[in-house]
């Protein structure tokens, strides 16, 4: 095991493991993506989407195999059970640290349909990375402030387009739609900057999940709400690659999601907009509470190293 190794040393090894593993399973990936371009056949495409599915799987398979080798990090994860490979959910998460995408990976991968993160529009030209999230299909996002959409209110809805035209292909395949509610990563600094009413978690945005549920409807069978806790404080993506996490703490919980805000805009019709946001304030005042309750059962260890 790597564990023996100092830790900086770790994490160059883990870095470039990493780095070798993406361009390892980026070509046959590839391959596929512009065979499912050449061939518009919904059974043939099907088929390929299966297997871009199984290369992004194997993919984090090898990132869970190399997150073992540099620490043993100790898991305590509950709700495992809520969720299987055979139908379609709506993922939440509270985001603290560039690390969660890959502890979220490292639990739910072949437990759950691939999880398909929203992102801004500016991450496809991430080198390598950007091209494969395309080939996988993730929405990709614009988002315009209040002062743009009054100056050009032709681009207002452009969100909602473009998450229908991804769901759209979503209904073919089971697939696991993953959104940030935060919208970024938790830190004190943008937590007094927004005044959050929450004691662990920033405001939740709740526009993009309820885009996917006008887009998507019955084909969601719940919603997964994931909740993540770092006993040793909020690791950075470097702390994960020298094996510095030694504790994750996740607690998974599935709810339905109300059969009212089917089949609803959430950008024209005010009073459902209202009351959407009242039930995921609702949600992240359970988080928050859950949260407080993990920070006492699991009071700060000595820092996230070891």
């Amino acid at each position: 095991m790597l564990s023996v190794l100092p830790a900086p040393l770790r994490g160059v090894l883990a870095g470039l493991t990493l780095a070798l593993n993406t361009l390892f399973w980026c070509w046959p990936l590839f391959a596929l993506s512009l065979l499912k371009l050449a061939l518009p056949i919904p059974s043939i495409q099907r088929a390929l989407r299966f297997g871009m599915h199984w290369i992004a799987e194997s993919w984090m398979a090898v990132n869970s195999f190399w997150m073992d080798q540099v620490r043993h990090t100790e898991w305590d994860v509950q709700g495992l059970e809520k969720v299987d490979l055979e139908h379609s959910y709506l993922v939440t998460s509270n985001h603290q640290s560039w690390a969660d995408i890959l502890m979220l990976q490292y639990q739910l991968n072949r437990r759950m349909p691939i999880l398909k993160f929203f992102l801004k529009q500016e991450l496809i030209w991430v080198p390598v990375i950007g091209l494969c999230w395309w080939a996988l299909e993730f929405p990709f996002m614009k988002r315009f402030s209040k002062e743009y959409l009054t100056k050009y209110p032709e681009k207002r809805g452009e969100d909602l387009a473009t998450t229908r035209k991804a769901c759209a292909r979503y209904r073919t395949n089971p697939v696991s739609v993953f959104n940030f509610l935060e919208g970024t990563r938790f830190t004190e600094d943008k937590h007094t900057e927004q005044a959050s009413p929450y004691r662990y978690l920033l405001k939740p945005r709740a526009g993009g999940i309820a885009f996917v549920i006008d887009a998507m409807g019955e084909q969601l069978t719940s919603l997964i709400d994931v909740t993540i806790h770092y006993p040793g404080g909020n690791p950075s993506f470097w702390d994960l690659l020298c094996g510095r996490i030694g504790q994750v703490v996740m607690r998974i919980g599935s709810q339905p999601i109300p059969a009212e805000f089917l089949h609803r805009s959430y950008d024209q019709d005010e009073a459902y907009r209202l009351s959407f946001q009242e039930w995921v304030n609702e949600l992240w005042s359970e988080k928050d509470a859950e949260l407080e309750k993990l920070h006492r059962q699991y009071p700060p260890r000595d820092g996230a190293s070891g």
